[in-house]
């Protein structure tokens, strides 16, 4: 490890004078939570987080009491100078100190910043490893600053968190006082409205906006105008942001992968999706065998590739060929078992086999099957009923037209769903965003099928969430819709019009 490379956590002074004859600034250190001390059977000391690893193999007694008592509770620098010299002499404080400001520029610990005995904010790294902390940003006198578009306020560890995206320091609102100095930033506040809000001095105001302005929390008037108006940041959402961010490692030391999260709380999810419904309709199998030499080869399959708008109504879609198209998009087959969860096959790649999404194809024109809703069984190649039309399905079909720019209501609408549960159980930080890519995968596969079937496939950018979660009865935390496609038969020689987008 280096030396400390920035003003925030390795600030030399430790105690500030807030103002002549005021209380002064402090701060306070604590192992990262998300951490923890092990000790060997050789006498070294190891730090752990997910993927990372520090090793002190010959701490000495000074500075291995002084990690367990990070490890356990904050501890600020005149409590370190008390505690090693005790234990070793004050010509071993310094060194521990230098211990204390490397791990301050590493990101192994927190800090809390407090006047007196009040604590006001604790400053929580989500990186690991040198560089991994935001270079100090220091208030400019006379500058108002605002809340970030980006930045969120959530209930996490006993208080209010606030953080950013574009930071890899998350401020915890230790004094209640401080979420009310982040609502008075929404038009804008200055350091006299912080030392009003918070009552204290101008000095310890300030140095609140120094750390909320590190972390991003904070902006300046002009650096909020430019994350709404200016590229890259205006293109942004906050929501798409934060998703990318956390599904990514890199700038951050949370968790992201198949962690089993979940195994040790609930059982999980089978491959199969249950049904307690007492019928079903059993769908003809396809030959394979005679299908591949009628199919045009692959290369060809993925020339012809378009997305057509247009149904044939004189000739609607009948089973046999829904029920060829399912089964060759979406057939299941199981494997076995992964990390204690049953995972399968399916003609599409899926994160870690788990294959978490679902196709419920809303029917409202086919030949030999009734108009509504039905669940695809890809174990059992049956379609499963699940709702007859309603006024929910009404919604939903004239949603998928518009959104299809359709000349005509689609024949039928492919509602994918995602048993998030399922994938849950093992991913962690990453599972909504490979939801999204498994997903995409599907609709390719999809496609495919469909082109070398020769029927009229076409995906939507969105379909209604809150019809289909009303006319399924699916709790959408539970099963979410993620993706819309339609399919229908097509016009032996539809306009080209219909085929003119991607």
């Amino acid at each position: 490890m280096g030396d400390d490379h920035r003003g925030g956590p390795g600030r030399s002074a430790t105690v500030v004078s807030g103002s002549v004859g005021g209380p002064p600034i402090q701060e306070s250190y604590r192992l990262r939570r998300d951490a923890e001390l092990r000790l060997g059977e050789d006498g070294a000391l190891t730090l752990r987080q997910t993927r990372f690893q520090l090793t002190l193999e010959q701490p000495g007694m000074g500075r291995r009491a002084l990690l367990l008592r990070l490890a356990a509770d904050w501890v600020n620098d005149v409590e370190v100078g008390r505690l090693i010299s005790g234990l070793e002499g004050e010509n071993r404080v310094l060194p521990a100190q230098l211990l204390l400001r490397r791990l301050l520029a590493h990101s192994w610990l927190e800090r809390r910043v407090q006047v007196d005995d009040r604590p006001l904010l604790d400053l929580v790294p989500t990186g690991l490893g040198r560089g991994s902390l935001p270079e100090t940003r220091l208030h400019t006198p006379g500058v108002r600053y605002r809340l970030s578009r980006f930045a969120t306020l959530q209930h996490e560890r006993g208080m209010l968190v606030a953080a950013s995206p574009l930071s890899t320091l998350v401020v915890g609102c230790a004094d209640a006082a401080l979420g009310a100095v982040l609502a008075a930033a929404v038009p804008g506040v200055g350091p006299e409205a912080v030392a009003r809000t918070l009552g204290v001095p101008p000095e310890v105001a300030g140095r609140v906006l120094d750390e909320l302005a590190t972390a991003r929390v904070l902006v300046t008037d002009a650096e909020f105008e430019a994350e709404c108006d200016e590229a890259p940041l205006a293109y942004w959402s906050p929501e798409e942001l934060r998703l990318h961010h956390r599904s990514r490692a890199g700038r951050h030391a949370l968790p992201v992968g198949g962690t089993y999260r979940m195994r040790e709380r609930f059982a999980p999810q089978p491959l199969r999706r249950p049904y307690q419904g007492s019928r079903a309709v059993e769908l003809p199998l396809p030959d394979l065998a005679t299908i591949a030499k009628a199919d045009p080869s692959f290369s060809q399959v993925v020339a012809d590739r378009r997305s057509v708008r247009d149904h044939d109504d004189a000739a609607p879609l009948p089973l046999e060929r829904l029920a060829e198209f399912l089964y060759r998009s979406q057939h299941t087959t199981a494997v076995g078992e992964a990390g204690g969860q049953e995972i399968g096959h399916r003609p599409y790649p899926g994160g870690g086999g788990v294959y978490e999404l679902e196709i419920y194809p809303l029917v409202a024109r086919c030949a030999g099957l009734d108009p509504g809703l039905y669940h695809y069984d890809p174990v059992g190649h049956r379609l499963e009923p699940v709702a007859a039309w309603g006024a929910a399905a009404d919604r939903l079909l004239a949603y998928a037209r518009a959104s299809g720019a359709l000349p005509r209501p689609p024949q039928t609408v492919l509602v994918v769903t995602a048993r998030v549960q399922r994938l849950m159980w093992k991913y962690e930080g990453m599972s909504y965003a490979m939801i999204l890519k498994d997903a995409g995968v599907l609709t390719q596969q999809m496609y495919l099928v469909a082109t070398a079937m020769g029927l009229a496939p076409c995906a939507l950018g969105a379909g209604d969430s809150q019809a289909f979660a009303e006319l399924s009865g699916l709790d959408p935390l539970v099963e979410p819709s993620v993706a819309d496609f339609l399919l229908g038969s097509r016009r032996a020689t539809g306009p080209a019009a219909a085929e003119g987008r991607p």
